[in-house]
């Protein structure tokens, strides 16, 4: 069933599904200076600023 869906929403809207490929989740980790403990940052980035995503 699952991809009887994925292929109607690819053949329904093609620009759509060419636009999303141009987009990353990026996942970045935190660490809190007083517990050294990790937290993670998510964030959904354009592929061309995944680099000054990184930096700041």
């Amino acid at each position: 069933m699952a991809k009887a869906a994925k292929t109607a929403i690819k053949t329904k809207d093609q620009k759509a599904a060419t636009e999303a490929k141009n987009w990353t989740k990026v996942v970045r980790t935190i660490r809190n200076p007083k517990t050294g403990s990790y937290s993670f940052k998510e964030s959904i980035v354009h592929k061309d600023k995944i680099k000054d995503f990184l930096a700041s």
